[in-house]
């Protein structure tokens, strides 16, 4: 699943008529980055959310050659956050764990592709969810002071008050479907299902081999194009 729903607004004025999904970084728009990652991994079918500006989203990906399939979860009617939008979608998605990305997930590829490494080390009998991480120190337009600490075998920990912790979430994630039972109607977090998983845990991390680039604001795009025209000196 990609989530494609959200408004942007820290990315305006360039929201304005543009969805964030949409805005191109290096020449090519942020969600074609993220689903040509997936589809570089083997992944053969995509759910995308919408909401904000749902009609160009779903022309480009109606224009879009090349996988994942994509099939289109409507949130037209009301915007439902991270956790919200997975609910919906689920009858979409299946009973098995699913991979989930943000929209505006982007990094430079180390020697191996990061989707297929998260799905290679997912292990459902220890894990409820895994987080693809980027080191915060070394991230671009990240200024945070991080989200998770790591022990030797993954195993996460959120950042405790006025700590400073050495990983940032990333943006694609494995969840099981099951996590979901019992969920709030209408919008909600996805840190409610992480959150969950940390107090069983069952939340844990794998950090990606490569350059996270957090494209957040018109600063952060600018940054972010920077740094893929260096790349491919």
């Amino acid at each position: 699943m990609v989530l494609a729903a959200g408004l942007g607004k820290r990315m305006r004025p360039i929201t304005t008529t543009t969805p964030k999904p949409l805005v191109s970084v290096g020449g090519a728009a942020m969600i074609d980055r993220l689903l040509d990652r997936f589809a570089e991994a083997g992944v053969a079918d995509a759910v995308v959310n919408v909401h904000y500006l749902a009609d160009l989203i779903e022309t480009h990906l109606a224009r879009r050659k090349g996988g994942p399939r994509i099939t289109i979860s409507d949130e037209r009617d009301r915007l439902l956050e991270t956790g919200g939008g997975v609910v919906r979608a689920l009858p979409l998605l299946g009973d098995a764990p699913f991979l989930l990305g943000n929209s505006d997930s982007m990094w430079i590829e180390g020697p191996v592709s990061n989707i297929r490494r998260l799905t290679e080390f997912w292990d459902p009998e220890r894990m409820d969810v895994l987080l693809l991480l980027a080191a915060s120190a070394s991230s671009t337009g990240y200024e945070g002071r991080g989200d998770f600490a790591m022990d030797a075998m993954g195993l996460l920990r959120r950042c405790k008050e006025r700590e400073v912790t050495p990983f940032v979430y990333a943006g694609v994630a494995i969840l099981k479907p099951e996590l979901f039972a019992g969920a709030p109607e209408g919008a909600f977090s996805l840190n409610r299902q992480f959150d969950m998983a940390l107090a069983n845990d069952r939340l844990y991390g794998l950090r990606l081999d490569g350059h996270w680039l957090h494209v957040g604001t018109p600063d952060g795009l600018r940054e972010a194009e920077d740094v893929i025209a260096r790349s491919h000196r």
